[in-house]
């Protein structure tokens, strides 16, 4: 049976499990939502426990922290706890947090959460009895000086957001983009026809349309950099409303200083607290960029997945690798999963959008946004989303997908549109009447010119040329 301790908070005792780390006011928040089920990320906890490192040190420095030695720079206590907040970082103790994201909007019950485990961590680590009442370091009074959840929560996130897109998001679009830079180098000479509202179109290389592709994901790393960048400003400083009440006039400055060099991540103290505090602004303009990269990624699966189909009756330009059997009925059957798995998490990831901009919206009341957990919880889903669907795209789509020339090349001449190029010889409206005859008779343009002796062979020949029409002319 589960065995309890009794703790206490400024409501009366509660009943913890004896060998938790956290504390009165977890337990309460563990009883109030049992909601959904869902934690907060751990890269949200370790960048709380980062958040928690960084004040204690600026306290630390500016000799606000005295716990147990002759000076803030020889206290084994205030060790012990910066120690405790390293291993909350570091996800030591990831077991610790188990309160649901649909809780308190501010976030408060996951601040003191953290204060707690801190707390019961580093007593335990000074050689304290963290079962007992009575802390050698204080969840409030110590793990949180100088700091309210209202500033030091949102200041979380950011870092949270920037560390996850710096780390795994932006090294998964580079490795993309290079792969499909890579297949459009190697394509170039694949001549296939082009498509314009689904219909046959004037033709192209298949390493143009690659590098078209490779385009994309190039300016999906630029808009991920720029979701990093919309978050650099932190509120930490601001603690309360903004005013910045019980907290030196350098504490922001010097926790977005060490928070820079701890992560090596440009952050800097939010312009102004009030802002900073109040308004989700900057998450929001954030997961709008990785939106528009979801829905690049959206994009370009979804055109792969269309040049693989077949392999008989498709466009099948493309191999696509073979993953796992497509059907439970249809024997042979091989489907492009790996598009389908692209295209579905980027559609949640789209999704998430509408969260976050409402909770940006309608969560900012005055002072404080009142939706904040979601909103951490969110743009880390929609981040960790989009890099594991990368490198699994990668892994086993375009690493081994091969191009079909003989496909491609062989439906080039039957294009209708290849009478785009007779425009500057014959007109537009003769080369209309061609495609028509030629749609209706089921012959060729080049055909249909030879018979009707519209242009000199050569003349003919070089207008008729799919590979300069790939390219602009003189």
């Amino acid at each position: 049976m589960t065995q309890y301790r009794s703790e206490r908070d400024s409501m009366g005792e509660v009943r913890v499990p004896s060998d938790a780390y956290y504390g009165a006011q977890t337990q309460r928040a563990v009883e109030n939502f049992p909601i959904s089920g869902w934690r907060l990320p751990p890269s949200m906890i370790s960048a709380m426990g980062l958040v928690k490192y960084a004040c204690g040190v600026a306290n630390r420095d500016l000799g606000k922290l005295t716990l147990g030695g002759k000076s803030p720079l020889d206290d084994p206590l205030v060790d012990a706890m910066l120690a405790a907040a390293s291993e909350v970082a570091d996800g030591k103790l990831a077991d610790q947090f188990p309160i649901d994201v649909f809780q308190t909007g501010s976030g408060t019950s996951s601040n003191m959460n953290v204060n707690e485990v801190i707390s019961n961590r580093a007593t335990e680590m000074a050689g304290g009895d963290r079962m007992s009442e009575s802390k050698l370091v204080h969840p409030n009074d110590h793990v949180n000086m100088g700091q309210s959840t209202n500033d030091t929560f949102p200041t979380a996130i950011h870092v949270a957001t920037a560390i996850q897109i710096e780390e795994s998001l932006l090294p998964a679009l580079r490795r993309m983009q290079e792969t499909m830079a890579e297949k459009a180098k190697q394509w170039d000479k694949v001549i296939k026809i082009g498509r314009t509202h689904l219909m046959d179109a004037t033709p192209l290389r298949l390493g143009q349309e690659f590098g078209g592709f490779a385009r994309q994901l190039e300016l999906s790393i630029d808009r991920a950099e720029l979701a990093r960048d919309s978050v650099l400003e932190l509120p930490v400083g601001g603690t309360a409303v903004g005013s910045g009440i019980n907290t030196h006039p350098e504490f922001g400055g010097r926790v977005a200083k060490i928070l820079s060099e701890k992560t090596g991540i440009a952050f800097a103290e939010a312009v102004n607290h009030f802002e900073a505090n109040a308004q989700r602004d900057g998450l929001v303009q954030s997961h709008g960029e990785l939106k528009c990269v979801a829905q690049t990624l959206f994009n370009v699966a979804n055109n792969i997945r269309w040049l693989g189909s077949g392999p008989r009756c498709g466009f099948y330009e493309v191999k696509l690798p073979s993953r796992q059997p497509g059907s439970s009925i249809m024997p042979g059957k091989v489907n492009p999963v790996m598009c389908e798995s692209m295209m579905q998490l980027t559609a949640r990831v789209i999704g998430n959008d509408t969260a976050i901009t409402l909770a940006g919206a309608a969560g900012g009341n005055f002072q404080l946004n009142i939706m904040m957990p979601m909103m951490a919880h969110t743009i880390l889903e929609s981040i960790h989303l989009l890099e594991k669907g990368v490198h699994a795209f990668v892994d086993f789509c375009l690493e081994g997908m091969e191009a079909n020339e003989e496909r491609c090349e062989a439906a080039v001449e039957q294009s209708l549109s290849m009478c785009t190029s007779l425009n500057p010889l014959i007109g537009y409206e003769q080369s209309a009447k061609l495609a028509k005859e030629a749609f209706s008779t089921g012959k060729t343009i080049r055909e249909l010119c030879r018979e009707k002796k519209i242009l000199p062979e050569q003349t003919l020949a070089e207008a008729l040329d799919p590979w300069r029409m790939t390219e602009p002319q003189e």
